[in-house]
This record gives structure tokens, sequence and C-alpha cells, in this order.
């Protein structure tokens, strides 16, 4: 892909990044010290390190790329801001996690991190599912889309994660 080619394709992901990451920030803590743009500025500047506008031209492909690293950015600064405050350990913030169970509880960021991690090495495909629904904001047909499959495997994926999620976390909600 050419420069111009990279700067089209960063220009319509950005903006969608953007309400994307719009939305992630006002599930956030009220006080939070980052933006939404700071959110997709540092994204796309991992992309680029990536080069991941390179190997995948496509916006669906970039879309799951973005959203992995929306939610890397976010649980970044949550570490980093508990290792200031509180001498390296972790710090308590509110996320709505995919789970009416879960939602509006506070989950240990680091926690939740490692959980979809842990998801992610038993099912790849649910932990995208996951990041695709909650950091990046998709529909079940967008994340179909995404992820090259049906609707219907999704939204099994999506129970099967969510009931996996809420036995792991259940146990670390203050």
């Amino acid at each position: 892909m050419d420069d111009r080619g990279r700067g089209e394709l960063i220009s319509s992901v950005y903006n969608e990044l953007r309400l994307v990451a719009s939305r992630l920030m006002s599930r956030e803590r009220p006080d939070h010290t980052l933006t939404a743009t700071a959110v997709v500025n540092e994204a796309v500047i991992r992309l680029v390190a990536d080069a991941v506008f390179e190997r995948s031209p496509e916006p669906g492909s970039v879309r799951v790329a973005a959203s992995r690293v929306m939610r890397e950015v976010l649980i970044d600064h949550a570490r980093r801001r508990a290792a200031a405050r509180r001498g390296g350990a972790y710090r308590r913030v509110p996320l709505a996690l995919a789970s009416s169970a879960v939602e509006a509880r506070d989950l240990d960021a680091a926690a939740v991190h490692e959980a979809l991690d842990q998801l992610s090495a038993l099912n790849q495909r649910q932990g995208q599912v996951v990041t695709l629904r909650y950091f990046a904001g998709l529909t079940v047909p967008e994340v179909a889309k995404a992820l090259g499959v049906s609707v219907v495997t999704v939204e099994r994926d999506w129970r099967i994660a969510r009931a996996w999620l809420h036995g792991q976390l259940r146990d670390r909600v203050d």
C-alpha cells in the first residue's frame, strides 16, 4: 500500500475510532484523565508502529486491531496511574463489562484484562467477539462481518464469553 492509500485508510478509520473511543470513555469514571482523542491518537500510533495499515488494508481488519489496541491503551493507563498512586498496586476502575451481572460495578482493570487474555487463549474468537462488542462498540452483525462468521455464531460466542467472564470476575468485584 502506498503512502496516499495508507493515509486515506487512516483518515477513514480515524473518525470511526473517535466515535468508538467516545462511547468507551463515557463508560469510564467521570474524572478520567484520558480523552477520547488521546485514546484514538495513541491507538493509531501503535497501529502504525505495528504496521497494521500495511498488513491489513481492509477497514474491518483495522477495526479488529484498533479495538484491541484501544483496550490496551486504557489498561496501560490504568496500570500506570495505579502504580503512581499506590506504589504498584492495581487501582480499581469501573468497567461495565459485557454482562448485565457485572455491569455498573467496580472491577479491577488488570483483572478484566487478564480474564480477556485467558478467554482468548481458550477461544480466540470469543475473545475477539468480546473485544469488538465492548471495546469497539460493534453490533452483533458488524462483529460477524468483521470476523467472517455468521450472526448465530457471534451470538453463541457472546453468550458463552459473557458467562465465562462473569464466572472469572464475580469474586473480584469490590
